[in-house]
């Protein structure tokens, strides 16, 4: 026994209960995966052999980690429809290469058609970004929301209802992780190749399952400034 079971011992908590109600959890994933490939494969023999032979999916969703918000379920799609990348609070910065692989790959390679920055209202990372609060190293990366709240500190200072507050900030986030991504190389260049890829904002509203669109969407790299529109490959050229 270690020092921590003796621990436990002493203050009366029953770790065999614990043990058993994890393994419990735990083991109740792999029966639901069980039932659940049965039951898809009794409603279509053929579902998993389409699945394993290929993805084609129109869209790329870059919401966020948050369990409440999954990509299929909120937009009624099925495995193989959505290309998925999550993190906290659904943010999209120059320098996540994990999130630049990403897209690089959904939109060169998979050649999505939509690029969706997906946010949700009563977001934990918004909120917490809106106090003075340590949280350890997640703070490093609230600090890239903290910035969309000084960029928007004149409106946001004016909402006294701190719920409320918490809600136009995840809409303000949404929508400059909408401009950061087409900011990047990536999106730019596949704009001067095609005409079909766009980028959307949307924020989900757990409390009624239903989407925000709020209006951001673009499919060319006009509004984004003199400094952040790159010169197309041609122009370029011919500038030196």
């Amino acid at each position: 026994m270690n020092s921590t079971e003796n621990k436990n011992k002493k203050n009366g908590i029953d770790t065999n209960c614990i043990k058993l109600a994890q393994s419990a959890g735990y083991n109740k994933l792999k029966t639901n995966n069980s039932e659940w490939a049965a039951k898809r494969t009794a409603e279509d023999p053929e579902y998993f052999k389409r699945l394993a032979e290929g993805q084609q999916p129109e869209v790329l969703w870059i919401g966020c980690s948050d369990s409440r918000v999954p990509a299929n379920e909120v937009t009624g799609t099925q495995p193989g429809e959505v290309f998925v990348h999550r993190n906290i609070a659904n943010v999209c910065v120059h320098s996540d290469m994990n999130m630049l692989s990403v897209l690089d790959y959904a939109v060169n390679v998979l050649k999505v058609k939509h690029v969706i920055i997906a946010g949700h209202y009563g977001c934990g990372g918004v909120a917490a970004a809106l106090t003075n609060k340590q949280f350890g190293i997640i703070d490093n990366w609230l600090r890239h929301i903290k910035d969309v709240y000084r960029l928007h500190a004149n409106e946001l200072d004016r909402i006294t209802d701190d719920k409320a507050k918490v809600n136009r900030l995840v809409e303000l986030n949404v929508t400059e992780q909408v401009y950061n991504i087409c900011k990047t190389s990536i999106i730019q260049n596949a704009w001067m190749e095609r005409n079909d890829l766009e980028v959307h904002g949307w924020v989900v509203d757990i409390s009624t399952g239903l989407i925000k669109d709020l209006g951001v969407s673009s499919s060319s790299p006009h509004n984004l400034g003199y400094v952040y529109e790159f010169d197309s490959s041609l122009d370029a050229i011919a500038a030196h």
